[in-house]
């Protein structure tokens, strides 16, 4: 384990697991993580080691064939998984996402489906709630599920879907109408479909069609897409929790998952820059001496500790509070927030003691400094997490006149 970002209360599963998927990251994913992002090339052989390692079942109940471990240990994996490549961290993220609503929401007959598959990495989520022209407002989506007899039959455009090529189970989000008059409130007249479909380009099933990946500035190596459904059917019973109008509320409680993963993926990228930082800084020499001895670049380097040291403690706690059956959104919100602005300022200043050479595709921090900015609008920008904290600070905070 590195020195910083230790984690009290551990138990000695918790801490296998944790060694084994650091020396996975060290040995099969940083040696070739930057070549593989440059050729924008889908990392299979590590995919394929971390369905070995069972971290595809991670959270899923050992009764389905997972692990059966809890938010926090997931999050730890994924701090650890994304210090070395924040691709491989997001493949991840989306089927636990998809798996967690599927746990917590899902019909016994979905649960019996999906969740032993999902749990070996046969079957990957991925989920589409965002669409082209919707941004933070979710309640202003225009995809529909109308229900045609014993099927429902899907329209509309979804955008931003990670893993959206190589999934094969998606779950999303669209404004169903069914037994919901004119005038109910959009966000209780949403429902999440569970979509399968052959993994690929192109039409992957009739009616639905998975365009070419997006062209990124970072975050390569992943697949984002978008998602169009165009006279899409679907069975009825594959309506997540069996009933219409509960969509909204799916989807905000993965996304509180998905939030804590972005937070424990943030984490990871600023430790990975303040390591390259710190051993950069000790082999540069500049006036006769390391950098490192000079007072300007310690004071950096103290800041960035500092900085991984507090986002880490923060998105350790919005992962235990989950964990505990308490509503979390305000730590969730609060440990995405300052883990994604703390990583973006940590990589920035590891990129500056770099100098010339950071701009280098040969060195790693360039490919850092091109990722973490992903880390601040994904899961909600960082003005959607000022809105959720402020409005439940509020209520925590009520005045009594």
């Amino acid at each position: 384990m590195t020195r910083l970002a230790q984690t009290a209360g551990l138990n000695d599963v918790q801490r296998e697991i944790l060694s084994t998927v650091r020396d996975f990251v060290d040995k099969e994913i940083i040696p070739v993580a930057t070549g593989l992002e440059h050729r924008d090339e889908y990392p299979t052989e590590i995919v394929e080691g971390l369905k070995e390692l069972g971290l595809f079942g991670l959270m899923i109940p050992e009764e389905y064939g997972g692990l059966g471990e809890s938010l926090l240990t997931y999050a730890l994996c994924v701090e650890e998984i994304a210090r070395g490549w924040m691709s491989v961290s997001g493949i991840i993220n989306t089927h636990f996402i998809v798996a967690y609503m599927l746990k917590q929401h899902g019909t016994q007959e979905q649960k019996d489906t999906f969740l032993p598959r999902m749990a070996l990495g046969e079957v990957r989520g991925a989920f589409s709630m965002s669409e082209p022209a919707l941004g933070s407002d979710v309640s202003a989506i225009t995809s529909k599920g109308v229900r045609d007899g014993e099927e429902y039959v899907l329209n509309g455009q979804k955008m931003w879907l990670t893993n959206g090529g190589t999934s094969s189970l998606v779950a999303v989000l669209c404004r169903s109408d069914e037994g919901h008059p004119e005038g109910t409130a959009p966000h209780k007249s949403m429902t999440t479909f569970l979509v399968e479909k052959e993994p690929g380009f192109g039409e992957v099933r009739p009616g639905l069609t998975i365009p070419g990946k997006i062209d990124k500035m970072g975050y390569k190596g992943v697949d984002t897409t978008e998602l169009i459904m165009d006279g899409l059917r679907i069975p009825a019973n594959r309506v997540l929790g069996g009933t219409t109008g509960r969509g909204f509320y799916q989807m905000m409680d993965g996304v509180e998952v998905g939030r804590v993963n972005v937070a424990a993926r943030g984490c990871g990228v600023a430790q990975r820059a303040f390591e390259l930082g710190v051993s950069y800084a000790q082999q540069r020499q500049t006036f006769g001496k390391p950098i490192a001895q000079h007072q300007a670049i310690q004071f950096k380097l103290a800041e960035m500790a500092t900085k991984v040291e507090a986002a880490h403690a923060m998105m350790v706690n919005a992962g235990r509070k989950k964990d505990s059956g308490e509503r979390n959104d305000l730590e969730a919100g609060m440990a995405k927030y300052l883990a994604s602005e703390y990583c973006k300022e940590v990589v920035e200043d590891a990129f500056r003691i770099h100098g010339g050479y950071g701009f280098s595709k040969e060195y790693e921090i360039e490919r850092l400094y091109r990722e973490a900015p992903m880390l601040l609008i994904g899961e909600g920008t960082a003005e959607i997490q000022k809105m959720i904290i402020g409005r439940r600070l509020l209520e925590e905070y009520r005045f009594q006149g």
